[in-house]
């Protein structure tokens, strides 16, 4: 099973913003991270995501994804993405993200599970730190506890 940990960031909303996501499979560890000069918080949430299934090149393992977004977790677990879908997105925020997020749910059929953002999970702390480091524009560099990379 492929764990994925997930967070976003904007200073201001909008605003410079980044989003911090670690990949977790066995003994492999990867951690990813981006900055953006004007986006928004939820944005950051989701986009970590994507950023974290897109990066999967295996077919056929389970994945869940570890979110404090309630946004992201409740568009998917409580099913309001789908009833989007069918409207088009019709004055929804985000379509571009949830048309680029919905091919790679129906490829992975990720688990969301919510946790409390800021509450000492150590993967969580650390996606908000690769996040605010990215919307600041500093690179940090990967946590030297894991094997930096997954395998192919």
């Amino acid at each position: 099973m492929i764990k994925i940990f997930t967070d976003g960031a904007a200073q201001g909303n909008p605003g410079p913003g980044g989003y911090g996501t670690i990949l977790k499979f066995g003994e492999h560890y990867k951690e990813l991270a981006s900055g953006f000069r004007l986006t928004t918080n939820n944005r950051m949430e989701l986009l970590a995501v994507i950023a974290g299934l897109e990066a999967i090149k295996k077919d056929g393992l389970s994945v869940t994804v570890y979110s404090d977004s309630r946004y992201v977790v409740d568009a998917v677990e409580k099913g309001w993405l789908w009833n989007w879908e069918k409207k088009n997105f019709k004055d929804k925020a985000n379509p571009d993200l949830w048309k680029r997020y919905i091919p790679l749910h129906r490829k992975f059929h990720p688990k969301f599970i919510w946790i409390k953002g800021h509450n000492g999970h150590p993967e969580n702390e650390r996606c908000d730190q690769l996040a605010v480091a990215a919307a600041s524009g500093v690179s940090l560099a990967p946590d030297t506890g894991y094997e930096n990379s997954l395998p192919q």
